[in-house]
């Protein structure tokens, strides 16, 4: 972060691809006056089954390139980067950080009744524990149960959104969650929100969703406020998207799914390799 930085500097997102377009998504609605730079690294994705290390290095390449942009707060719009590599950037970074996974959890204990809590995301989130670790330090006696959901982020990005072939697909990873008789399930990927009606018919009226978008722009509002850094209503808000390839197909999905109004897309250089 800048010395330069004020109210009126824009917030940095970041995801491995287009899926955090979810949390800038509610980041618009919940907070209209302020300015976004989203930046999908769009030529390294998915991060899901890299090794910390590697997700560590394309986090602290792809935060510089927000502070480049005169970012106020970094927002890791990824879980897969929220569990393995939020430490080390609030370790580099003066700017405030946020992640994915503590506000989920925190919604999660809110929700559940039971304290049978299902967690659905990428290999690596779920391999992490961060979400387990998360619940049980704000609850401890609760129940989580935890998949790995490989196949759902490529049926997102083909458009699969309302298809047979992706309620049999979750159907399959949420059958041992619902067999646990958990009551509320933590969509452990910014991509899946995409997914919310057809998990909701899935799982069941029974079941509390936990949109990890939803709950990480409101903790990204109550940073702000706490720093002093919020936009007042006389700002004008904005989204401008980078990434770093070319995408247009999922990001077309993501723009009509998300009512979200997409310009100019602009292209950012990364290193390459793994």
């Amino acid at each position: 972060m800048s010395e330069e930085a004020t109210q009126s500097s824009p917030i940095g997102v970041f995801d491995s691809g287009i899926g955090g377009l979810t949390v800038a998504a509610a980041l618009r609605r919940l907070l209209p006056s302020e300015r976004i730079f989203y930046l999908g690294d769009t030529a390294r994705v998915p991060y899901g089954g890299k090794s910390r290390r590697t997700v560590e290095r394309y986090s602290v390449e792809i935060s510089g390139l927000l502070l480049a942009e005169g970012a106020k707060i970094i927002v890791v719009a990824c879980n897969t980067a929220s569990a393995l590599a939020v430490p080390r950037l609030q370790e580099l970074f003066r700017a405030p950080v946020q992640g994915v996974i503590l506000p989920g959890a925190k919604s999660a204990v809110e929700k559940t009744r039971s304290g049978k809590i299902g967690v659905i995301g990428t290999r690596a989130t779920i391999r992490s524990g961060a979400y387990e670790q998360a619940i049980r330090q704000l609850r401890p006696d609760a129940e989580v149960f935890s998949e790995p959901c490989p196949l759902l982020v490529p049926l997102i990005e083909e458009g699969l959104l309302e298809d047979e072939i992706t309620d049999a697909v979750l159907k399959r990873y949420l059958d041992p969650l619902l067999a646990r008789g958990i009551d509320t399930l933590v969509l452990g990927c910014t991509h899946y929100p995409l997914l919310s009606p057809a998990i909701a018919r899935v799982a069941g009226p029974a079941v509390n969703l936990v949109d990890s978008a939803e709950n990480c722009a409101l903790a990204v509002r109550e940073l702000l406020e706490t720093r002093g850094l919020a936009a007042g209503p006389v700002f004008n808000g904005s989204l401008r998207v980078a990434l770093t390839d070319a995408s247009e197909g999922f990001l077309r999905v993501a723009e009509e799914a998300l009512e979200l109004e997409i310009g100019d897309v602009e292209l950012r250089a990364v290193q390459s390799g793994s």
